[in-house]
């Protein structure tokens, strides 16, 4: 179990370091850094609290129960409707943005094919069907997988470190928000930085439903990242002016756009190498722990409704239409991750709570109890409720739009 453990850590790591953390330099361009090491911390507080509410709620079912069976023993047919369409919606959304932001990175590595959009839509093609596989295989295969690509991961961000922060600018990390109603806009873009929890299900199965275990994964495997945020938002804005990364997005608003500018402002291209290898090892880890988590909701669905499919057709299932947004908006990967957060707040945040707090009048006496009371609940649920209509408030002009 111990090997589990450890294991089940790692991919909560390696799935919350990937996309939403290479967002980040780009949507928090207008913040600075000192507010989003704020909204950092805030976001990692509250996501990892509601991460623990599952753990709570896993004590009373199955080890092997999906969302949507947690979701209709609290509500019925229609809590489970709710809880597996919005969930189906949110892994879609965030795994369709990571197949957009690797077939950006992989086409740089591919010799022009026709064209650059050609190019591209053959890598999102590669890119799937290369890592896909092992999600299709199962946890398994994919924690193997994810073991190796994170060490690498975590080699290759630390020699991105060591090349970045000696040309950090105290001057770039001491510049004030463009405007102060970003840190409030760019919420539910940082909010999927953390978001894991699709994964939860896959993990409480894999570690037999074992609480400890599941919570210790959570906490070390969530702390890992917030470190590293901390650290990436030190170099990526220490390192770029704010007046810098507006150029960038006017350019290039990809994560490949990023890599080019790190190596042209320090004159480094092994930088610019470095943040594309890292950027790539970033993006599967992410997408094999959203692909695996899709996959395992697509099956309790299709479970519910009396409809057995093997793993290559729960495979196809999963992976056909992120492909299909890659190929038809290989310039979506902050749409998408935009309305993924949006659809995130609701699942990760709402509904946990909801769930929980029918939960506790019924089973009084549980082993495990996430502390904070029902102050913490309706603090996380107004936090939550208003993260969800950030981007309504957004369109209707009320606050700022996301740099990029």
């Amino acid at each position: 179990m111990k090997n589990k453990t450890f294991g089940s850590t790692l991919i909560v790591a390696g799935t919350t370091i990937g996309g939403g953390m290479l967002a980040m330099p780009l949507t928090s361009a207008g913040i600075g850094f000192g507010f989003t090491m704020v909204l950092l911390v805030g976001l990692w507080l509250l996501l990892c609290f509601s991460a623990l509410l599952f753990v709570e709620l896993y004590q009373t079912v199955d080890s092997d129960a999906g969302i949507g069976t947690l979701a209709e023993k609290y509500y019925g047919t229609f809590g489970r409707v709710v809880s597996t369409a919005v969930l189906i919606i949110f892994l879609y959304a965030i795994l369709s943005a990571y197949v957009s932001g690797g077939s950006s990175l992989l086409a740089a590595f591919l010799p022009t094919i026709s064209d650059a959009e050609t190019t591209t839509r053959i890598a999102g093609v590669l890119f799937t069907l290369l890592f896909g596989v092992f999600v299709i295989v199962g946890t398994t295969s994919v924690d193997a997988v994810n073991r190796l690509l994170f060490t690498s991961k975590i080699l290759a961000f630390l020699l991105v470190l060591v090349l970045l922060l000696p040309k950090v600018s105290v001057e770039n990390l001491l510049e004030m928000p463009i405007d102060n109603a970003l840190l409030i806009s760019a919420s539910p873009i940082f909010f999927t930085a953390f978001g894991f929890h699709g994964s939860i299900p896959s993990l409480n199965k894999y570690l037999d439903g074992n609480v400890k275990a599941l919570r210790i994964s959570i906490l070390v495997g969530t702390a890992i990242p917030l470190v590293a945020y901390i650290l990436w938002q030190l170099a990526t804005h220490g390192v770029l002016s704010q007046t810098e990364f507006l150029q960038i997005l006017e350019k290039d608003p990809t994560l490949n756009g990023l890599a080019e500018a790190a190596a042209q402002i320090t004159g480094s291209s092994i930088i610019g190498a470095v943040v594309r290898i890292f950027s790539a090892l970033a993006l599967i880890t992410s997408f094999l722990g959203v692909a695996l988590g899709l996959l395992e909701a697509l099956d309790d669905l299709l479970k519910r409704v009396n409809i057995q499919a093997n793993r290559a057709t729960l495979g196809a299932m999963t992976f056909i239409p992120p492909m299909l947004f890659a190929f038809f908006y290989p310039q979506g990967f902050i749409a998408a991750l935009g309305y993924a957060g949006q659809m995130f707040a609701f699942y990760a945040i709402v509904l946990p709570i909801a769930m929980v707090w029918k939960l506790r009048s019924q089973y009084p006496t549980l082993a495990y109890r996430v502390k904070g009371g029902k102050a913490s609940l309706l603090t996380a649920l107004v936090i939550g409720v208003f993260i969800v209509i950030v981007p309504f408030l957004i369109e209707q002009g009320l606050l700022p739009k996301v740099v990029g």
